[in-house]
This record gives C-alpha cells, structure tokens and sequence, in this order.
C-alpha cells in the first residue's frame, strides 16, 4: 500500500529542472571534495514535525491532512504511522530520522505500560529499518509535553517526578540503543524556570548533572557507544533555561566534568531566540571541539517563539555549511530538519515540497561553502590579520610565556601602533562571489 500515491521517488535533475518533486542541488552521489553530497549532509528526518504536527498555531486549530492518521492516542495508531513515515523516508531519499519517545509512542495507563508501548512501535520501527536501509541519526525523551514536567524533569522541584524522567530517559535510551541510533539528545525543553522566587537554582543545575551522569553510566551498562548531545535554548516556555545557548551549556558541562561525554546538538532557530546568529553558536562549539551534530531550520526575527521554518537562505546554509567542512565534517552528527510547514501548507504534498527545498538549499551551501574554502582568500586574510601573533611578542603572549612587565617595556619602546582596515565590505563581496558563482 502507498501512503503518497502520487509522489514520485525524489531524483536529481539539475538546476534547469522545473519538476516540483526533483532536486536541482541535492546530488547524492556527487562528491564535493573528498566525499559526497549524501556523506557531508547526513539528512534527517523529524518524526515530530512530519508524522506528528498538526499545524496548529498559539492562535489557530491544527489544518495538516494527514489521511493516514485517526487522531487517536492509541497503541495501534501509533503502529500505523510507522510505514507511512519511512514511505516518505524512501521517496524523499532522507537516509536518517530522529525521534522524541512520546511522538512515536504513546503514554500508557501505567507507567509499566508506558515501556511497552514504546517496545512495541520500536519493534515496527526495527522491522522497517531492516526493510529499508534506513538509519537512526538520534533519539530523545520528550521530558516536556505531560503536565508532569510544568516545572521540570530534571530540574523539577519533585524527587518523583525526577524519577519518572529518569525512567523514560532510561527506557528512550535503550530503544535509541536497539534501534542503532548514532546519538542520544538531551534536550531541556522545561528545565529552567519561571520566577526566581520559588527557585533554588543551584539544586536544580546540581540534579540535572547527576541525570546527565546516570544517563552516560548507564549507557556503558547496556553498551551503547552512540554521542550524548545537549541542545541549547534560551526561553520558551521558561522565562530562562539553563541551556540557553553554546556558551552556557559548554560551561555547565565543564562545571559538572561531562563535557568529555557530550558534545551540542546546535539549532539554528534556538540561536535565533538567544539573539545569536547560527555562525556564533557554531564557532563558539568548534572552539571547545563540542559540535556534534545541528537542527536545520531557522526562525523569524520578527516572531519571539520557536518558529522552526525550513532552511531557504542561501547564505545561513552556507555559513553552517562552511563552519562544517572547517571542522572536519559531522561524525555521529547530520542535519536534522527539526523544521514544520507553514499553517497554509495542509497537504501531504507540502511535506515533500519542504524537505526538497531544505535539502537543495544545504547541497547548494555545501557547494559554495567548498568554493570558499577552496579559494582560500577569506583564510589568507584572516590568518594575515592574526599574523602579529605568530612570532615576536605576539607568540609570547600566545603560548603565555610573557607578563605585564615584559609588556609595559615592550609597548613604551614601540610607536603607537596603527591598524590595517579590517575590510569587511570585500570580505562580503568574495563571500558573494562564491554564493553566486
């Protein structure tokens, strides 16, 4: 049985293509450098976004068609979305998805029969994955979404609450683990708070390193090897959360000794929210070699919430792209399209059409991303502008063999020093030249 009877399998057909269901960048088998296209991407798919959205809005009922669905939390719905997700997996050419235990599987009666929901749709899924080649870039536990976690999971004011994350985050681990999963995200979702007033913040922060650490002990329990991932997020529904953005996770996890552990699973829509651009939260990771893997999407600068837009910018995938091929290229980690269609977009055509163009939209980054690198101008001026800093003084204060001392001398028997221009204008225009090139 087809779910998408009239989707086509997606296939390249080249930049003159007008064929709304082919790509014109996105040439899996097309090497760029050393690797392909498909290898230097890693796409994902969301099961949230695109079994799970509805489309609704904080001001409008849901409007996605989803003929496949009966709109019931029950066992055997859940069991039906499964071949439907990895149809469109198979005719969208996407070699990976990720997952949040409760979007896949539904809460039980029991926490008990919570598990055994999430064995069941599991074992659909591994029957699926055998089926079609498909892969499990990360799983997750959506620690979120129940009226359970309004405070927090691993953050919560509740010892029993606690337990319950932990017991999911256990259960969701495990099925991450027996599906083959690369990674494993934490994700904070409530784990920050409203108010100061009511909120022991150093408890919290402690509580929520101890679960990161029962989580990395009990991974090499059941031998799972795959890389843990926090994402940052600065608000939403909290006032603040304590993973706000790549500065504030890589110091609490160098505060609670996990940093070893785990690596950021950067969003760019998060970066967004926390007045960042996506660049910054990328250098900031790469710098404390802790990018591990990035949600493709982006917001809108004119909107305070999480509006997880397909990527379509040209220049944010190719400066996402070239941070990327800088940093050696994804390991465990690819490009997750944590990302929804419009409300207007209700039809499951419009699934396809999303993913097609957030799939061109990178292949075409990653191309003129290369180009940039491949040219060399913008690193030669760059390491050129740093270059006082490679020998003489400058390399005493770099390998931090110098002091105040020895530079108050210095500085007071050389003349006042003068600037080179910092040539931002030119460094847009090669920048463009390439993006366009």
């Amino acid at each position: 049985m087809s779910y998408f009877p009239e989707i086509p399998v997606v296939q390249f057909e080249g930049a003159s293509s007008d064929n709304p269901f082919a790509f014109r960048h996105y040439n899996a088998n097309e090497k760029v450098g050393n690797k392909t296209m498909a290898e230097h991407l890693r796409f994902a798919a969301a099961y949230w976004h695109v079994m799970r959205n509805g489309l609704s809005d904080p001001f409008g009922a849901p409007t996605a068609l989803m003929p496949w669905d009966d709109h019931t939390e029950s066992l055997q719905n859940a069991l039906n979305r499964v071949p439907v997700f990895f149809e469109f997996l198979e005719k969208t050419t996407i070699p990976y998805y990720c997952f949040h235990d409760r979007d896949i599987s539904p809460e039980g009666a029991t926490l008990s029969e919570t598990h055994k929901n999430l064995d069941r749709v599991v074992s659909a899924f591994e029957a699926q994955q055998k089926q079609t080649g498909k892969k499990l870039l990360w799983g997750t536990a959506c620690l979120f979404a129940h009226p359970r976690y309004a405070q927090g999971a691993g953050t919560s004011p509740s010892a029993n609450v606690y337990a319950y994350a932990a017991s999911q985050v256990k259960h969701a681990l495990e099925a991450t683990h027996r599906l083959g999963g690369e990674g494993y995200v934490f994700w904070g979702g409530r784990e920050g708070y409203a108010t100061l007033l009511n909120t022991n913040m150093k408890r919290e922060l402690d509580n929520l390193a101890t679960l990161l650490h029962l989580a990395v002990d009990h991974a090499k329990k059941i031998g799972f090897t795959g890389q843990f991932y926090i994402e940052p997020k600065p608000r939403e529904p909290s006032t603040h959360q304590y993973d706000s953005d790549s500065a504030a996770c890589l110091n609490f996890l160098r505060e609670y000794d996990l940093l070893s552990h785990f690596k950021l699973n950067l969003e760019t829509n998060h970066a967004t929210l926390a007045g960042h651009s996506m660049e910054h939260e990328m250098e900031v990771a790469i710098a404390a070699n802790a990018l591990g893997s990035v949600d493709a999407n982006r917001g809108d600068t004119l909107l305070g919430w999480d509006t997880d837009q397909f990527p379509s910018d040209l220049y944010l995938t190719t400066n996402i792209m070239l941070r990327i091929l800088k940093m050696g290229g994804f390991t465990t980690g690819g490009l997750n399209f944590d990302a929804k269609r419009r409300r207007e977009s209700h039809e499951p055509a419009d699934l396809f059409h999303a993913h097609i163009g957030g799939m061109d939209a990178f292949a075409y980054g990653l191309k003129a991303a290369h180009r940039i690198i491949q040219s060399g101008k913008i690193d030669q001026f760059v390491a050129h502008r740093y270059a006082s800093f490679d020998s003489g003084i400058g390399a005493k204060i770099a390998t931090r063999t110098t002091s105040l001392d020895e530079l108050d001398h210095y500085a007071q028997e050389i003349p006042a020093p003068t600037l080179e221009s910092g040539r931002q204008e030119l460094l847009e225009n090669i920048f463009n030249a390439q993006i366009f090139g």
